[in-house]
């Protein structure tokens, strides 16, 4: 109990979340008389798992995206394939977001790129200041379930879960929730009258060659992983290398000083996912020696009398631990302990990975603390209160969609068959 205590208080502190970790399984090992060399075992370990490359690779391709004018074309595209629709603009923020959150899989980084495009066209175009502040900030979660997510990777890599399988498997559930949000944004602006654009071949063609290096790219990629052509590693190489040779020779868009910052930036974010996981898997075998999870089941089913209870249960705790931490620690501290305990309850492991990624990605927008409320607080220059109450309801749209997704199975398994 004390050293549970000491280690809350370190992260209360502001110390890194890898030191915590690391503390707690070296107290536990050293308690046990286990050799504290295991713990470097263990990061070693994680360093030969050959879809490792994937993270900083994908993360490496996602940041160069963000950096130069793919962004820009993306709107334009969208604007031109759907601007004629009412509330066209905003089912365009919807998909793009969803396209960029994909591949940077950061949801913040969504927010601060594509905000600064997408917020002055919606208020440019006559939408309500509440709608826009709460689609945007919603929009920058949207994305988490699609391939490549870097965080339905490392689930699956935490999980030892087939990544393939869990790429398919996102793809009906991230669906219902753009659907959802697109229906919804119909449903608020149908009485508008907002300027549409009219359908032109001409502007069609011209958005879509001035994009014509960036469409290919999800078909190649995913078209390669989902037919086998591709492992996960070798989607996330072919996608770095085209894009690096896209932004740097061809369309020459980042300057090649540019480019260490780049690197240094993402590798930044991947260095910090590796010390986690590294650490974490250490205390994760500590936790399961020491019978951890079993206790945890064994607790769970004094209150818990089935699937359905536990499934309530996670939800209501997905939703808090998404509001107070990230998503790639929450997927390494918390995915180990919750495997044998739905295996219990016979949940299939990629179905809890799809309600775990749902759920957590709601999390961003939970008050009071969601990570996406401030972010959009401080990049539109808004009321933290203003964007509680705008994405209030897109909020609970969404909240229906993971209500949905957790107990509906199939929805996440049947194009797996």
């Amino acid at each position: 109990m004390t050293a549970t205590l000491i280690l809350g208080l370190l992260a209360l502190l502001g110390v890194p979340l890898f030191v915590v970790i690391a503390i707690g399984a070296l107290w536990g090992y050293h308690q046990s008389g286990i050799d504290l060399q295991a713990i470097a075992i263990e990061i070693f370990g994680v360093a030969e798992m050959p879809i490792l490359a994937a993270i900083p690779l994908f993360t490496f391709a996602g940041y160069l995206i963000s950096e130069g004018g793919a962004p820009a074309r993306l709107v334009r595209v969208s604007q031109v394939l759907l601007g004629w629709l009412p509330g066209g603009l905003a089912v365009i923020s919807l998909a793009a977001c969803a396209v960029f959150t994909a591949f940077t899989g950061a949801s913040g980084v969504t927010i601060i790129a594509l905000g600064a495009l997408l917020y002055p066209a919606l208020r440019q175009a006559g939408y309500p200041e509440n709608f826009n502040l709460g689609l945007v900030t919603t929009s920058g979660s949207l994305g988490l379930l699609f391939a490549p997510s870097l965080p339905l990777i490392l689930y699956g890599v935490v999980a030892k879960v087939s990544i393939d399988d869990l790429f398919v498997a996102g793809i009906l559930p991230g669906t219902l929730m753009l659907v959802l949000l697109a229906l919804w944004s119909f449903w608020v602006n149908r009485g508008s009258r907002q300027p549409r654009g009219h359908f032109s071949w001409s502007e069609a063609r011209s958005a879509l060659w001035a994009s014509r290096w960036e469409i290919p790219l999800p078909i190649v990629v995913l078209g390669g992983i989902y037919s086998g052509y591709f492992a996960v590693s070798e989607a996330a190489a072919v996608t770095a290398l085209y894009v690096l040779v896209v932004e740097m020779l061809v369309l020459r868009e980042i300057r090649w000083r540019r480019l260490p910052a780049v690197m240094r930036e993402s590798m930044v974010l991947v260095g910090g996912i590796l010390l986690i996981l590294g650490v974490s898997l250490a205390s994760t075998n500590y936790m399961i020696d020491a019978g951890v999870p079993q206790l945890l089941f064994a607790t769970v089913s004094e209150l818990v009398s089935g699937p359905t209870t536990f499934l309530w249960l996670l939800l209501a705790f997905l939703l808090v631990l998404g509001a107070i931490l990230d998503i790639f620690s929450a997927i390494v501290l918390v995915v180990p302990l919750l495997l044998p305990v739905a295996a219990q309850y016979g949940i299939d492991p990629v179905h809890l990975g799809i309600v775990f990624l749902a759920a957590m990605q709601l999390g961003y927008l939970t008050p009071p603390v969601g990570l996406n409320l401030f972010i959009a607080s401080y990049r539109f220059d808004k009321s933290i209160t203003q964007i509680y109450m705008a994405t209030m309801p897109f909020l609970l749209i969404l909240l229906a969609a993971v209500v949905v997704i957790t107990f509906w199975p199939g929805l996440s398994l049947a194009l797996l068959g």
